[in-house]
């Protein structure tokens, strides 16, 4: 089940994950170092692009009577969303420019276009997601709760509706994330702090009332007053432009968490956890997706989750060139550096959440070995030889099966 021992399943010494350690952050602080006004600039530049781009979606909407015109202003608007919570919001509130002490550019004062409070965002995702990445129980991130997405989480009756429910999620993400920090479950089983829940669901309320208005209420009343727009073709526009950022955002976040490379922990691998071994976590939980700098542009640079996680509140911008010395790294290590094309990765999430909609009778992988989740048992079979160096491990252990399986079906056939 999963990962209980992170040192013993990437096969290196504590003196291995010390140096390891070292490293990266010598990589850290070399960016730092470098920060500057090219950075500083970039941002600013991004936030001003942001902002004309949804202005001209509002006014193509306001202008225009066509049902052309009407698409061209709310995929406009649609990608300014995307703009605006994956490269500025995200970034932002992950202090990735509180350096430049400018108050409008601030992790503490940016409240970003989404039904969910900032301040519930910060808990639940930069404290803890990325300081408890994908261990089971811990980070509620892996399923939010009602996805199964490893072997590692026991099947339930109403797991069949997987495919369903990450439909459900993808098309409403932004309240799924609003939700999160709500923690209903506890709520519904009696075991909150229900004066702590009372005070964030009315900081839940007043956000996402503040956001629904604005959407569904005010622009649509104010772009009403063109003759080329009325209040419901606004009202529209602002619902599937929104609809258009939660599945790219949903889309972009589960090809960095869920598709076949991303491990699982226990919670045994938090006991007195280094810094090394936090960083191999995160690098060996996270994957990757190869593009353009577009591509990454509308990715909010989470195209490079596995930097992004070891190293959240680096400038974005500073990824791309990260990712070149962590990819030495890995390789120095002879660790796993899990990356692919964004349709391959994302397919393979839902491969991943059709598959575990099953019990496990009907699966052909254990939690050991499978897919979405691997632990340090997957590689008892293997002799010393063939056990060094934990990519050079992963290979021998993968062709080890495919053996053992065509010799099954060799006896099977005669």
């Amino acid at each position: 089940m999963a990962i209980t021992d992170v040192p013993a399943f990437a096969h290196l010494t504590e003196a291995d994950i010390e140096s390891l350690a070292v490293e990266l952050d010598a990589i850290r602080q070399d960016i730092e170092d470098s920060r500057g006004e090219r950075d500083a600039r970039y941002i600013r530049r991004t936030i001003a692009a942001q902002r004309a781009l949804d202005l001209a979606g509002r006014l193509m909407l306001a202008a225009g009577k066509r049902k052309s015109a009407w698409w061209a202003g709310t995929v406009t608007l649609g990608v300014a969303k995307i703009i605006e919570n994956m490269e500025i919001g995200h970034n932002v509130m992950h202090g990735q420019w509180d350096w430049m002490n400018d108050p409008e550019i601030h992790s503490s004062t940016w409240e970003w276009d989404m039904s969910g409070a900032a301040k519930h965002w910060r808990f639940t995702h930069n404290f803890m997601h990325h300081k408890y990445t994908n261990i089971l129980g811990m980070d509620d991130d892996v399923g939010y709760g009602l996805l199964r997405v490893t072997r590692d989480q026991k099947w339930k009756p109403h797991n069949v509706f997987n495919l369903v429910y990450n439909t459900i999620l993808a098309l409403l993400f932004e309240w799924g994330v609003a939700l999160q920090h709500l923690e209903i479950g506890k709520v519904f089983k009696g075991r909150d702090d229900r004066q702590a829940t009372m005070v964030r669901l009315r900081e839940f309320g007043t956000k996402a009332g503040r956001q629904v208005f604005k959407d569904y209420v005010a622009w649509p009343a104010i772009t009403a007053l063109s003759p080329g727009a009325t209040y419901k073709s606004t009202a529209k526009a602002n619902a599937v432009a929104n609809i258009i950022r939660n599945v790219w955002s949903n889309a972009v976040i589960f090809c960095g968490h869920f598709p076949d490379g991303a491990e699982k922990f226990t919670k045994t691998d938090m006991v007195g956890e280094s810094k090394g071994q936090w960083y191999l976590r995160q690098m060996l939980g996270s994957a990757n997706i190869k593009g353009s700098r577009v591509m990454d542009f509308m990715t909010g640079n989470l195209s490079y989750q596995i930097e992004h996680h070891l190293y959240p509140d680096l400038p974005s911008n500073r990824l791309k060139e990260i990712s070149i010395r962590v990819q030495q790294v890995c390789d120095k290590y002879d660790l796993p550096y899990t990356t692919g094309p964004f349709l391959v990765q994302y397919a393979k999430t839902w491969r991943t959440i059709a598959k575990l909609s099953l019990p496990d009778k009907y699966l052909r992988d254990t939690a050991d070995n499978a897919p979405e989740t691997h632990s340090e048992r997957m590689f008892a079979d293997l002799p010393p030889e063939e056990n060094r160096g934990l990519r050079s491990a992963m290979r021998a252990a993968r062709a080890r099966r495919r053996e053992k399986r065509a010799e099954k079906a060799l006896r099977r056939a005669a």
